[in-house]
């Protein structure tokens, strides 16, 4: 681990100050003396693994739990757009292109290294991936922006002051980038679960192959561009399926154990991970889910995805049985997670946690519990990312939470293939997928239709119809990955169905839990809509407008030699 610390500081001290995208630090290290050995090499590509930020670093957030901005989650006053704006600068603008030039500055150095010809094309397939996903970050955020694919100079004009380019030229040249790693990426580090190999390129083409199939179906309203991204995105999936490195954790306790786990070594069902180790590198997701801070809870729409037990749909009232214990100190609705799908009973906790009644999670080993009131905007408590085993003082200060967070893992890439399989009405392979997740917790197969009313997708997506397989494969995606890398988020856009963030048309996405009438509760900090849940909308609305598909153009890059141009409605 100190290792890889060190590598990771001479990364960032080599290459990444930039101007725009053609400036190198001036600093004692350059490219003609660095690059002499493999060694510096490796040293070099370590910094690659600070892309994936997973439960974050000390107190910074990271992609779980913390990302707000959906219909899974409803914060206290209601989380509204991201950028309402045309900000000053943006980070992921700024941050991809550094990237960008830190793969291209290998992609042009590691052929004057003396090394193996595998390693070679290792290194170079491991530039060419991570230029890729460089590249898919922007697009998916900003539509067209500038392929690079080499260090810039001033000579580049045409690049740093021309207009950018086209979103579907530069998907295809990812797609060249990540089918040449794919290809060329052989089996150096294929037993890793920490390091990239041939299964992450796999499970990043994956992943960037699905958005684009899906996007283009219903935004760009190209079938035949949506089907060629979408048999890649299940060729990919089935290079990982049927490679017989990976398996699902059994149960619904091996589930959350991908989530919660001190160690995710061993854990047949990652392909790649992010190892925390206490007093070295931790986080603090599994503090913000358990303190007194309050937590960002599931909303009524969320909790109202997850089917009954025996696979039928849940009737939309989730008021469910609720048990007051003797002393009325709080109220459990252990009988209505127990009807439903076993996952949600990994998600929140049996008991509500709201202002007034705030519950106690004891935590750490016998004698060293801790009892700190843990309550939630919306009632439900987060509980899919605690460890009850870990040490009050670890666990309850940001920056000592050590729990091993998944990057990507085997049911992700089930997800994939099930969804592409799905929209290519390639419905046994669909099922085969989706049943395997649903089979691990527990829960029947999908068969017969379910004819859910609340698939009005039709409504959206530009009138796209989606059929009830396809439904079904985003449920399980949105109850799998609750909480999830911001999946939910980028799910609604590559579907067109953003708009589901309007809470005007949408209302179950700003409720929480329903309160007895009877129970104690805190009028100051709980608000009950006139049925009893607890509301976080106040006064205000989420409004929902298409310019939201696509983020702006920061204005720091609209100087007057540019003709890098804005995107629609901004």
């Amino acid at each position: 681990m100190k290792k890889i610390i060190l590598s990771l500081m001479a990364g960032m001290v080599l290459f990444t100050s930039c101007d725009l995208l053609n400036n190198d630090p001036d600093d004692s290290f350059t490219k003609g003396n660095f690059f002499t050995s493999e060694t510096n090499v490796e040293m070099y590509t370590n910094y690659f693994y600070a892309e994936w930020s997973g439960y974050g670093n000390s107190g910074s957030y990271g992609d779980f739990y913390f990302p707000t901005l959906n219909d899974n989650q409803a914060v206290s006053g209601l989380s509204t757009w991201n950028q309402t704006s045309v900000p000053a600068s943006d980070g992921t603008w700024e941050a991809c292109y550094e990237e960008i030039r830190r793969a291209n500055i290998l992609l042009e150095e590691v052929g004057n290294v003396d090394m193996a010809p595998s390693s070679m094309a290792y290194y170079t397939s491991l530039g060419r991936l991570y230029r890729g996903w460089q590249h898919f970050c922007l697009v998916r955020k900003f539509g067209d922006c500038y392929w690079v694919d080499k260090t810039l100079g001033k000579a580049d004009e045409d690049i740093l002051y021309g207009p950018r380019h086209n979103r579907n030229i530069v998907m295809d040249n990812i797609l060249a980038d990540l089918n040449y790693a794919v290809e060329n990426m052989g089996t150096k580090n294929a037993d890793s679960r920490t390091a990239y190999n041939i299964h992450v390129a796999n499970a990043i083409k994956s992943h960037v192959c699905l958005f684009e199939g899906t996007y283009a179906k219903y935004h760009l309203k190209d079938n035949a561009r949506a089907e060629k991204y979408l048999k890649e995105a299940i060729t990919a999936s089935e290079a990982i399926i049927k490679s017989g490195q990976f398996a699902l954790t059994p149960g619904a306790e091996g589930y959350r154990a991908n989530y919660n786990s001190i160690e995710l070594a061993g854990n047949t069902e990652m392909i790649m991970y992010k190892r925390y180790e206490l007093g070295i590198l931790g986080h603090a997701t599994q503090d913000y889910c358990c303190s007194t801070t309050p937590t960002n809870g599931m909303s009524k729409a969320a909790f109202n995805a997850y089917l009954m037990a025996d696979g039928s749909l849940p009737t939309g009232d989730d008021k469910g049985e609720m048990i007051k214990t003797a002393d009325d100190t709080y109220m459990s609705i252990q009988k209505l997670l127990d009807a439903r799908d076993p996952r949600l009973a990994h998600h929140v906790d049996a008991d509500l946690r709201f202002g007034g009644s705030p519950r106690i999670r004891y935590q750490g080993e016998p004698g060293q519990e801790a009892a700190l009131p843990n309550f939630s905007t919306t009632g439900y408590g987060v509980l899919k990312f605690d460890e009850s085993g870990t040490q009050a003082t670890q666990r309850q200060s940001i920056g000592t939470n050590h729990t091993d967070a998944p990057i990507f893992w085997l049911a992700e890439i089930l997800l994939n293939h099930a969804e592409a399989c799905a929209e290519l009405n390639k419905t046994a392979e669909a099922k085969e997928s989706l049943n395997k997740l649903r089979a691990r917790v527990g829960m029947p197969d999908y068969n017969a239709p379910l004819n859910d009313p609340a698939n009005n997708a039709a409504e959206l997506n530009g009138g796209t119809e989606v059929s009830d397989l396809v439904w079904e494969v985003r449920r399980e995606r949105r109850v799998e990955m609750m909480y999830d890398k911001n999946d939910r988020y980028w799910s609604l856009i590559r579907w067109r169905e953003l708009e589901r963030l309007d809470t005007r048309k949408y209302e179950d996405q700003t409720l929480g839990a329903w309160v007895d009438s009877n129970f104690p509760y805190d009028a100051e900090s709980v608000t009950l809509n006139k049925d009893g849940y607890i509301s976080c909308k106040i006064k205000t609305e989420r409004i929902f407008d298409n310019k939201y598909y696509l983020a702006p153009i920061p204005s720091d890059q609209q100087f007057p030699e540019s003709q890098i141009g804005q995107n629609p409605g901004w």
